[in-house]
């Protein structure tokens, strides 16, 4: 009996996990009240580039469709790699040194070795890597005029919840000390992540402060995941307006909160209300100046603005700019997307003022 309630806990765990991937929310613009029910299906699409969009999100399904378990996360990573094919990269892409953490730098012209991002890629634990985020990281180098490295930490279901975290925590406290060409101190480091990658940027922060490191100059968090208590999205105002997310977490929220809770301990082998895997239920004072971009028409908005609010509360410097009727981390979609590229350019100015601040 135990067994049969553990396997059900799982696999509908499973779904949620691969339901949260940052590239699967397309949510397309109103156009008046309508019936709740119809507003997807009238909306029109507001350009090619959208419906270019549409379609990457749409060979996701594809790529997946009628897998399960192992097979259908080996075809999710797949399809998240193969994204970054054929994109225009102005950046050089070097794998990380023997004996060094996991993954790989991203040199864009002009990019000083002791100017540093430490990025943290998302894919809801399961998927994604440095590849598949390199439109991400290849921006983000060229603006910052940094060398990004993205850390390739490990991912679930073959290794803990935990490993992935520690991973991240090895990669700072390397890249203090060590850039692209070797061992040398950093003048200027940003931790950046999206997503899932979000979540561990933003938990990462607040362990570099207890931990009493040298403290980031700023972070970055795109569409971040920052609580896991999965009951809390079933209330939110946009269940309606996530077409991705929102039937899944309708048939979530039905299940029992103790089901709920074992399932997620199950699946992270962390609780729910552990800063480790939810940074908002963490102390958020003497962080470094955060930016935080995301939709409004995403599930994750909420928690996301009760994140924010709490850490300015405690002191922290931490902004939020949003964007309407954006896919889930649209940033992926850099240039095909111009609000992609506009938010990339409030980033630039997000550093750029940090930077004046700090007298630099």
């Amino acid at each position: 009996m135990m067994f049969g309630i553990a396997w059900f806990v799982m696999m509908w765990f499973g779904l949620f996990t691969i339901a949260l991937i940052a590239l699967l929310v397309f949510l397309l613009r109103r156009h008046g009240p309508r019936r709740e029910e119809r507003r997807e299906a009238t909306r029109p699409l507001k350009s090619e580039a959208h419906r270019q969009v549409l379609e990457k999100i749409h060979g996701m399904h594809t790529a997946t469709e009628g897998l399960r378990g192992r097979a259908r996360v080996k075809a999710l990573r797949q399809y998240m790699d193969s994204m970054s094919d054929g994109l225009d990269l102005s950046s050089q892409i070097r794998s990380s040194a023997s004996g060094a953490p996991r993954g790989e730098w991203v040199i864009a012209p002009g990019a000083q070795a002791n100017r540093r991002i430490l990025y943290i890629h998302g894919g809801s634990w399961i998927a994604g890597s440095p590849r598949s985020h390199r439109a991400i990281t290849d921006r983000l180098s060229g603006l910052a005029q940094a060398c990004v490295f993205a850390v390739d930490y490990r991912l679930m279901p073959e290794n803990r919840y935990l490993d992935g975290i520690n991973d991240c925590r090895r990669a700072y406290r390397w890249m203090l000390e060590n850039g692209p060409d070797g061992k040398a101190p950093a003048d200027f480091i940003v931790v950046a992540g999206d997503s899932a990658g979000g979540s561990h940027a933003l938990g990462l922060i607040a362990w570099i402060r207890d931990e009493g490191l040298h403290r980031p100059d700023a972070a970055i968090a795109l569409s971040p995941s920052t609580e896991l208590m999965l009951t809390s999205l079933g209330r939110r105002a946009n269940l309606a307006t996530d077409p991705m997310l929102g039937p899944t977490v309708k048939k979530l929220s039905r299940v029992p909160l103790p089901l709920l809770w074992w399932g997620t301990v199950l699946g992270l082998r962390v609780l729910p209300t552990s800063p480790i895997a939810s940074p908002l239920r963490g102390k958020l004072h003497n962080l470094p100046p955060t930016l935080i971009q995301v939709s409004e028409s995403e599930l994750l908005l909420e928690n996301a603005q009760r994140y924010v609010k709490k850490a300015q509360a405690a002191g922290s410097p931490v902004e939020i700019e949003t964007w309407p009727d954006m896919v889930h981390v649209w940033h992926l979609f850099t240039p095909l997307l111009p609000e992609a590229e506009e938010a990339f350019g409030r980033i630039g100015a997000f550093l750029a003022r940090v930077e004046a601040n700090a007298g630099r």
